[in-house]
């Protein structure tokens, strides 16, 4: 048994701050995010667990018109489901946030192979947000109903016969870090003999 030393045990409580300090933010600075720092966190991202190595995400770094796109199309998608008004929010929310990445998950015919390659996107997108963190840079991971859309499929030229999607990863510098508090450890933890 390897038992850590001092040092060890400082490091272990830096990374498990920088873990706790993660937030998600929704209100972001207009000030560009360095195009390779985003690639950076795109390789570290892919070294996430994933079974049979099947690796099975990818990574949509969308530009400026794709962006608008997207922020066109979500005013409309908001706008049928829930109003103008919200649409109308929503879209000038969306057109405030300066980094777009869309983050694709393969899908097979098989369902457990589908949840493996479903949790390894979800460790790949957990990665990519820790380590922009580190870098100072603020996530948030959107799951909102533009992302079930098929004209999305379509803007992004995906087929949703090949591949679902994970979600849309906002990036930016934060205008605002919010706090956040956690429940109890012991509420979620079962010990057995």
């Amino acid at each position: 048994m390897i038992v850590p030393t001092a040092t060890d045990r400082q490091e272990l409580r830096k990374l498990a701050e920088r873990i706790r300090s993660r937030r998600t933010t929704k209100l972001f600075l207009k000030q560009p995010v360095d195009h390779k720092l985003i690639l950076d966190a795109i390789e570290v991202a892919r070294w996430a667990p994933n079974h049979h190595l099947t690796e099975p995400w990818h990574f949509h770094l969308l530009g400026p018109a794709k962006i608008a796109e997207c922020v066109q199309l979500t005013r409309t998608v908001v706008t049928e489901l829930k109003g103008a008004k919200l649409g109308e929010f929503k879209a000038e929310a969306h057109a405030a946030i300066p980094g777009w990445l869309v983050v694709t998950c393969k899908t097979s015919g098989e369902a457990l192979q589908q949840r493996e390659d479903y949790a390894s996107c979800a460790c790949a997108v957990q990665n990519l947000m820790l380590y922009l963190s580190e870098a100072g840079v603020a996530t948030k991971w959107a799951t909102g109903a533009i992302t079930r859309d098929a004209r999305f499929f379509d803007l992004l030229q995906l087929s949703e016969q090949d591949v679902m999607v994970v979600g849309i990863i906002w990036y930016g510098y934060a205008k605002i870090t919010p706090q956040q508090k956690r429940s109890d450890i012991r509420q979620f933890v079962t010990e057995t003999d």
